[in-house]
């Protein structure tokens, strides 16, 4: 962005002002403002650039879940960062009782942010342990699957689905570990 605002704004001194770039001196402030809007304004093919590749990212996820041979990762086991959500179009997307391999919600569903997806892909069967031993007996013998996914802007985390706000709200937000199961 800093380089697209900066070529702008010397192309904009150069047409105006020939000698500009010589001696000291600026366009107004008024041309100034306009050459900087039009170097920040978003371009539509960023846009759909960005569109098009949280479709295909989605798409792929989708196609590795229904491909039974999808590589998994038996017995790896990671310590992250853990939250619960509901379906709710505030903690989700506009479809919150759709997952991202296109599934309903239900108890056992998690979501993981797109760092863990490549080595717990969707479909993933996993155990949690819960590190501060709160929900000890909530989680003994229960196996979550991985078919949903969250914001790019979260890392390392888990997302665990949960019935009710007040379920999720209880959950809070604690230190896991997961391990991958048959």
């Amino acid at each position: 962005m800093t380089s697209r605002l900066l070529a702008a704004l010397f192309t904009l001194v150069a047409t105006l002002m020939p000698g500009a770039l010589a001696a000291p001196g600026l366009p107004s402030s008024a041309l100034a403002s306009q050459a900087i809007k039009a170097a920040l304004a978003p371009s539509p093919l960023m846009a759909a650039a960005r569109t098009n590749s949280a479709a295909s990212t989605r798409a792929q996820g989708v196609s590795r879940a229904a491909n039974s041979s999808a590589p998994r990762s038996t017995g790896r086991s990671v310590t992250v960062h853990s939250t619960a959500y509901n379906s709710t179009p505030g903690q989700t997307d506009s479809t919150p009782f759709i997952t991202a391999t296109g599934t309903r919600v239900r108890l056992g569903v998690v979501a993981l942010s797109r760092d863990l997806l490549g080595r717990f892909p969707y479909g993933t069967r996993i155990t949690i342990e819960d590190l501060s031993g709160t929900y000890s007996s909530f989680l003994r013998g229960r196996v979550f699957v991985v078919e949903d996914t969250m914001h790019p802007r979260i890392g390392n985390t888990v997302d665990v689905w949960m019935g009710s706000r007040s379920e999720a709200m209880a959950w809070g937000s604690r230190n896991i570990r997961i391990t991958a199961v048959q």
